[in-house]
Formats: C-alpha cells, sequence, structure tokens
C-alpha cells in the first residue's frame, strides 16, 4: 500500500524509480547527500558480485560518498529472489531508521520495489535447488521455448510479463509452482491489502520515449567502450558459464552468445539495445499500473544537470520534514 499522507506512524520509505537509463542513479546520489542518507538499491542486476559495468554499478568512488545497501550480494551462479530482497530490505530499512536516517529506496526493478512496499505474501517453501536444477537440465534437453510453453500453461498471468528468453525468471516461476502448488502470479493478488509497514513516498522519472531510447543506446555504447566485452570474458574465465542466473542478465546473455559465436558483433550490439529499449518499456508499463505515484518528467534536453536539481528541489521539498533529528528506537 502506498500512502501520501505525512506520517511517521509507520517508517516513511522514500523510493525513485524509473527505466534504465533515465538519470536515477545520479539524481539519487544528489537526494541522498541533501537528507543525510544512504541508498538502498532496488535493482535485481546489481545483486551479482562481478558484474559491474554492464549492471551500471555504482563505481567505486561513488560508494564511498555515499554508501549503498543490497549490493554484491551473491555470487554469479547463485539464485536472488523477490522474497530474498523483500527480506534483505526490510532489515535494512529498519537498521537506517533506527540509526537515524530516512530510508531511501533507489531502482527499476518493480517487483523487488512492490516486494517491500505491499508486503508481497511470499510461500513458505522458498526455493529448492535440486528442483531448479530439474528445470534447467529439462531446458537444455528440449529448449527454454518449450519451458516457457509449460509456464503459460500453468501460469499464463506470470508468463505475460516475463521475457520468453528469461531463462531465470521461467525457471523460478515454475519452481514456485511445483513447489507451491499455486501460480508465482497468485502471490501478490493473495497479499493482504493496506499492510505496508511503511509509508511511502514514491517517485518516479519518465522521459518522451525517442529521447529515452537515445540515452539507452549512448549508455550502451558506454559500456562497451568501458569494457563490458572484457567483463564477460572475465567471468567465463573465472568459471561462470553462459547458463548461470548472473550470466543470464541482459547484456551478459547478448555478449555470452557472441562469445560462443552465435552471432556477430554488430548483431550482439544491436540486439543489447532492443531489448534494453524493451525492458525499459516494460518498467514503465509496471510502474504505471501503481497508484499514488508522483510522476517527474524530464525532458531529456541539454541541461540535463538543471532539470536533475529541479527534480531533486520537488522531492526534498516534500520529504525533508521526514529527516530523523535523531536516532529513532521505537521500530
Amino acid at each position: 500500500m502506498i500512502h501520501t499522507v505525512k506520517s511517521i506512524s509507520s517508517i516513511p520509505l522514500v523510493i525513485l524509480a524509473g527505466p534504465t537509463a533515465i538519470g536515477k542513479s545520479t539524481l539519487a546520489m544528489k537526494l541522498a547527500k541533501k537528507l543525510y542518507t544512504d541508498i538502498i538499491s532496488a535493482d535485481s542486476a546489481q545483486v551479482y558480485r562481478d558484474l559491474n559495468i554492464g549492471t551500471a554499478k555504482p563505481s567505486v568512488k561513488e560508494q564511498k560518498e555515499i554508501k549503498h545497501h543490497l549490493l554484491d550480494l551473491i555470487n554469479p551462479d547463485q539464485q536472488f529472489s523477490a522474497a530474498d530482497f523483500q527480506k534483505a530490505a526490510g532489515e535494512t530499512i529498519h537498521n537506517l531508521w533506527n540509526s537515524g536516517k530516512l530510508p531511501l529506496m533507489v531502482g527499476g526493478t518493480g517487483l523487488y520495489i512492490r516486494a517491500v512496499t505491499d508486503c508481497y505474501a511470499f510461500g513458505k517453501k522458498r526455493s529448492s535447488a535440486a528442483l531448479r536444477d530439474s528445470l534447467n537440465k529439462e531446458a537444455d534437453l528440449v529448449g527454454l521455448d518449450q519451458i516457457y510453453i509449460k509456464l503459460k500453461e500453468v501460469d499464463p498471468d506470470a508468463a505475460l510479463k516475463i521475457h520468453p528468453n528469461d531463462r531465470r525468471r521461467i525457471i523460478r516461476a515454475l519452481e514456485v509452482y511445483n513447489l507451491e502448488g499455486r501460480p508465482i502470479s497468485k502471490q501478490a493478488a493473495e497479499t493482504e491489502p493496506d499492510t505496508s509497514p511503511y509509508d511511502c513516498y514514491f517517485y518516479c522519472l519518465t522521459m518522451e520515449r525517442e529521447k529515452l531510447y537515445k540515452r539507452i543506446e549512448n549508455r550502451v555504447d558506454t559500456m562497451i567502450e568501458k569494457g563490458f566485452l572484457d567483463e564477460v570474458k572475465t567471468l567465463r574465465q573465472d568459471g561462470y558459464s553462459c547458463d548461470t542466473p548472473g550470466m543470464q542478465i541482459l547484456g551478459y546473455r547478448q555478449l555470452c552468445n557472441y562469445l560462443q559465436g552465435n552471432a556477430s558483433w554488430d548483431e550482439t550490439v544491436s540486439e543489447i539495445k532492443k531489448e534494453t529499449r524493451n525492458l525499459a518499456k516494460r518498467q514503465l508499463t509496471w510502474f504505471r499500473r501503481l497508484k499514488n505515484i508522483k510522476w517527474i518528467e524530464i525532458s531529456g534536453e541539454k541541461d540535463f544537470e538543471k532539470e536533475l536539481n529541479a527534480a531533486l528541489e520537488i522531492i526534498y521539498a516534500e520529504v525533508k520534514e521526514l529527516i530523523p533529528s535523531q536516532a529513532n528506537n521505537t521500530f
């Protein structure tokens, strides 16, 4: 449940969301400095260690300036679910508030954010490595497209929201169905309304589509220039196969495919750009379904810094009174 009434009967939580490449991270750094707080990352790719360039993870310098939570939690061959994020984020939010800091969550993974704000009712049987391994082997044998068809049969609502090439999420959805005996899409439906432990102040950045797409293409080019391909090569040299969860992340998956000789370089870069544009479209669609979000339009014109500063002042003016004057130990 997302609230807009200024009340601290529950812990206040400021959320900054939006599509990839729109400028969330830059704005988040400015906002965190002004609020004297840390950043809680809500990014399903940045939880992986050693996936840095392709996930646009904050630099070492940025992390020294502002502490970032929930980065580098697992290795690329490990699984991490929305339920895991819910637990880790909840602990971090309480710790920050109790230490006298206003919790600030930033990211584009809508499922992660809603798992926290809506207190999703995840099943008790969280995961099964054996079942997951079995499903992955089946995908190798019959093809991921056949596994996706199976998901559409048992959980069509989840299939609509999962890309047919997103192996990790397809397998996870089938794993939950087999463990719980109910579709993963039902978790949200069974979540009790008005159960959020937080007073949420939710802001989402948006931009005219063609301008956003241009920023995405420029960002992909910059990642390539920074050594994205070498990062993937190093991960493979470290023993991470292209089938591991981390290597199925957008960008990493396509570069793995290139290194296996399955696509040309131009095809690979073009595919990364196309899929990133599609991701941004899905992110905006996800957030537009939510209520009580304050949308902030970024025009994407030349004076981008000035626009971000204007967005900063909008958010700061509305949440500055929530900044704790001292550690609050009542929660």
